[in-house]
């Protein structure tokens, strides 16, 4: 089966009702489902314009958008968060949100997946990561802590999806070890994502907290300045190799992928709240416009300009 999960316009449960002979039940949230161990894939196709249609579910889901925009409603949030490709959230069990489907159509549904996996599995590889490592001078448990997470889809964890999508929907011979593995590095990204985020709260409230924070709290702070490691190592009261290790340790990545990933972030919030790409290509240190439209499309599954239209579009 070919690439199912991706920044191209192909609808996925389109694709799979056609391989399964499913026939279209709905016109809103038409959902093909795929069980596995301890866990349910299901893909949901919209295919007409909806508002606040009800989503929840008593286990863990890991919502990933496929292709067009919807809008959530969460507990508390009256105005919602936009939701693109290459994005996901997490609602944590017994959650209910409400979502809008503002360009949903028969000619370009909108499509997303969700996987929804046991609050058991969660805590038996908390457990696990427990005892393998911890976030320096925090006292964080890798328990999962229930809440929202909003989040933008690295490369590695699209691939994963996209993996993930394929070994439910085939009938491999391994493929309940297979789903069992690929489900549990899922669950591995989320509580990374977490701590991730964790020590993104820190640099905010308490940069001195360790040196690996007062680095991020540095670069946060200087988005704009060219890279230099001597610097932040200096600034981070450490080598430039210890430097290197614990950014790969604690946040996956080097510091200078790690800038990259702030620059492009901010030029996203820049450019959803009404600057020109032109504009939020400097504003956060990018010097060349097409680098940085590269970047962005490699980042983001789309280029600059085409995530502004889904904006303003």
């Amino acid at each position: 089966m070919n690439t199912v999960v991706n920044k191209h316009d192909t609808s996925v449960s389109q694709s799979l009702a056609k391989r399964y002979g499913e026939d279209r039940q709905s016109l809103v949230e038409n959902k093909i489902a795929f069980a596995g161990p301890e866990s349910e894939l299901s893909i949901y196709d919209t295919y007409r314009v909806a508002s606040r249609v009800g989503l929840g579910s008593q286990q863990l889901l890991y919502c990933g958008m496929v292709k067009g925009k919807k809008i959530m409603y969460g507990t508390g949030n009256d105005h919602g968060e936009i939701f693109l490709p290459h994005e996901s959230f997490v609602m944590p069990p017994g959650e209910f949100v409400e979502i809008d489907f503002p360009e949903a159509n028969e000619q370009s549904p909108t499509t997303c997946l969700t996987i929804e996996f046991s609050k058991e599995r969660i805590e038996t590889i908390s457990e696990r990561m427990r005892d393998l490592t911890t976030l320096e001078s925090i006292n964080h448990d890798w328990e999962y802590q229930p809440h929202i997470i909003h989040a933008h889809h690295t490369t590695d964890t699209q691939q994963l999806l996209e993996k993930l999508v394929c070994l439910f929907t085939q009938n491999h011979p391994d493929k309940e070890m297979m789903v069992d593995l690929g489900v549990s590095e899922l669950v591995i990204r989320l509580l990374r994502q977490q701590g991730r985020e964790i020590l993104l709260s820190y640099s905010q409230q308490a940069p001195d907290t360790s040196g690996i924070i007062a680095a991020i709290h540095f670069l946060e702070k200087n988005l704009t300045i060219p890279l230099n490691i001597e610097q932040l190592s200096r600034h981070a009261c450490m080598s430039r190799s210890k430097l290197y290790v614990e950014f790969k340790k604690q946040l996956g990545c080097s510091p200078g992928e790690f800038q990259q990933q702030l620059r492009i972030k901010a030029s996203a919030e820049a450019i959803s709240s009404g600057k020109t790409v032109t504009e939020a290509c400097y504003d956060v240190g990018f010097n060349d416009l097409s680098h940085f439209s590269r970047r962005f499309t490699q980042f983001y599954g789309c280029s600059p300009t085409a995530y502004r239209l889904k904006h303003y579009g």
